[in-house]
């Protein structure tokens, strides 16, 4: 008889990891789907900088609604076709990658706004940041889809698998992607590499901010409260980037330690955690800009006031004018 398509549950951790998944996905689409929604009503947070949040909050969103699903399905152990597991596994880098790039983008726009704040409104316009965030899509997807061009794990189980010749598979992650993509090519070329240039244009910002300020530290002008502004917002954003690493760095140590030492054993449950961060940061994000940005958590009052009512003069209404002009804050 032909083989079930998923191999099943392996008893109670399975079934844990898939409970705690689906509790992380609705948080992250909800949260992120939250996020999209402020900056669509509040014509404040419609600057440059927070069309890369959107980017970020659609990636996450996609975690929520896209990736999270394949996970359960791909750890479950679905039978498919070889080129068919190695795509959906590759659709989770590409989601991943998205986000890595988005908070780069981030980061150079921030740097921008600060080093030469008098022709960065001429520098950096809407069309500009929108053709930007198309662009860290597009590299995504052609860093996340390099396996489909051969760097994958199909030759190792031609040796393993019998029925590969009919690409008839169990799908895991590990089944059909290489390690040495992952550690080398993702990992040090496209997360350490970016996250190097973010800490470097953060610590840039920071410097320039603090400089700035004690220039003006006995003013009370415009520029000095500018200043000040771009400083509590160069925090909010550092800390997203902070909260990213931490979660997303367990399970690449995971995936360094299972090609540099093979005979090494990572325990499942240690696996599962290390994928319960990383999808886990999906959902934070939000609460940190609600906490750390006072005109996304006016807006996002209002929302929650009006029932989360989609776009309409109510809302508009409700939220403050100080909330409605003006850059973030």
């Amino acid at each position: 008889p032909p083989p079930a398509p998923f191999i099943g549950l392996q008893g109670h951790v399975d079934a844990l990891y898939i409970s705690v998944e689906a509790v992380i996905a609705l948080a992250s689409v909800l949260g992120n789907t939250l996020v999209v929604l402020v900056v669509r009503i509040n014509r404040a947070l419609r600057d440059t900088t927070f069309c890369f949040i959107v980017s970020l909050a659609v990636a996450d969103i996609a975690v929520g609604g896209l990736v999270i699903p394949l996970a359960i399905v791909i750890n479950i152990g679905f039978r498919t076709q070889f080129y068919t597991c190695l795509f959906l596994t590759c659709l989770l880098l590409i989601i991943t990658q998205s986000s890595i790039l988005s908070l780069m983008a981030i980061a150079i726009d921030r740097y921008l706004r600060v080093k030469i704040p008098t022709r960065y409104c001429v520098i950096v316009t809407q069309q500009r940041a929108w053709m930007a965030v198309s662009l860290c899509w597009l590299l995504s997807m052609l860093t996340g889809l390099v396996p489909m061009l051969g760097w994958h794990n199909k030759e190792v189980l031609h040796s393993k698998e019998r029925n590969i010749s009919s690409g008839n598979i169990v799908c895991h992650f590990s089944t059909v992607m290489r390690m040495d993509y992952m550690v080398y090519f993702n990992f040090f070329g496209w997360v350490v590499l970016p996250l190097t240039i973010m800490v470097g244009l953060y610590i840039e910002i920071f410097h320039v901010i603090r400089k700035q300020m004690n220039k003006r530290a006995q003013s009370s002008t415009d520029a000095s409260k500018y200043y000040r502004k771009e400083l509590k917002l160069a925090k909010s954003l550092v800390l997203v980037v902070f909260l990213f690493v931490i979660s997303w760095m367990p399970l690449h140590i995971m995936n360094c330690i299972s090609y540099f030492c093979p005979q090494c054993q990572v325990p499942k449950s240690a696996l599962y955690v290390g994928i319960f961060m990383s999808h886990a940061n999906s959902a934070v994000n939000p609460l940190v800009y609600a906490f750390r940005i006072n005109k996304f958590r006016s807006t996002l009052i209002q929302i929650w006031k009006n029932y989360f009512i989609f776009v309409s003069p109510k809302i508009t209404q409700d939220v403050p004018q100080w909330a409605l002009t003006g850059p973030a804050s």
